[in-house]
């Protein structure tokens, strides 16, 4: 698996036809991913303890994508193993009167992950260049003064969130960014399937089915978002997901390396709490040990 395939070096000449949603990297199949994916888990498991315990660094992975590329499988498995306690996922459906109220950035800012924590964002603010780019009522829904609404809009969209993200890095916040590729042909199989399996339907939208109508505008607007938001501080990786056991095993590998670079460690503890972990120690095993369920009651 060559995760520098999939990260999207920012250099601006990104094309997604050069990333192939088929992809399986090699791999032999989906035992060999599932015993590596247990692997990947049980590290993370590791980090995210340290993460905690260190609490300088925060964790921010955030998922994109159309229908049914897995979002949602991919962060349960991939994040089955961590302690809830350190982990937050957030999903950010249409906005709200109040968001709508604020500016574009606003109701994620509110959500992003304390120190020592993973955040997860399940569509994120990038859903403002990309569904509300596709679909220009959106757009105007959102009561701007018509002298900000301007052809420009999106490539000063694009520098806001660079320069959000560059703030986030700054403040010690890693930010991670997946694009699950699914293609047209995939999305459309799972779509089915979801029809033919009663236990599904509730996953089912008849809007989902409508967007399709806009995939090629869904797919330019990927593109040209990747394109001019990916940087060396928070980086787009393109994960081919038309095979749900390789896209897990490329999430988790990729999460796993980038907090390997952050350098985590268990705080390093003073004599003073050295004393504390000596005395208490030395309390405990100076306690008379009370009589266990099998010992003799004490004679009278």
């Amino acid at each position: 698996m060559s995760i520098k395939k999939m990260r999207v070096d920012g250099s601006g000449k990104f094309r997604l036809d050069d990333h192939d949603p088929g992809a399986t990297g090699g791999l032999g199949g989906k035992e060999e991913a599932a015993a590596r994916l247990e692997k990947s888990c049980d590290r993370l498991r590791e980090l995210q303890e340290t993460l905690y315990a260190y609490d300088r660094w925060s964790v921010l992975l955030v998922f994109q994508a159309m229908d049914a590329a897995g979002k949602d499988s991919t962060i349960e498995h991939v994040m089955s193993g961590v302690n809830p306690a350190g982990c937050q996922v957030q999903s950010f459906k249409a906005p709200s009167p109040e968001e709508l109220d604020h500016d574009f950035l606003w109701r994620t800012t509110c959500r992003l992950p304390e120190r020592g924590r993973i955040g997860i964002f399940n569509r994120s603010y990038y859903e403002e260049v990309l569904v509300v780019r596709v679909h220009p009522d959106f757009l105007r829904g959102q009561r701007l003064p018509p002298e900000v609404v301007h052809d420009d809009i999106w490539k000063e969209r694009f520098e806001d969130i660079r320069t959000f993200e560059r703030h986030l890095a700054r403040s010690g916040t890693a930010v991670i960014k997946f694009f699950l590729h699914v293609s047209k042909e995939e999305q459309k199989r799972r779509f089915l399937s979801r029809l033919d399996e009663p236990e599904k339907h509730w996953k089912f939208s008849a809007g989902d089915v409508k967007e399709r109508e806009h995939w090629d505008e869904y797919m330019e607007a990927y593109e040209d978002c990747i394109a001019h938001t990916s940087t060396e501080q928070a980086p787009w990786y393109v994960i081919p997901a038309d095979h749900k056991w390789y896209m897990r095993l490329a999430v988790s590998e990729i999460i796993v390396q980038r907090m390997e670079e952050l350098n985590l460690a268990y705080p390093e503890v003073d004599e003073r709490k050295k004393d504390e972990v000596a005395a208490a120690r030395t309390m405990l095993e100076g306690e008379k040990q009370a009589p266990g369920p099998g010992d003799a009651p004490p004679r009278a």
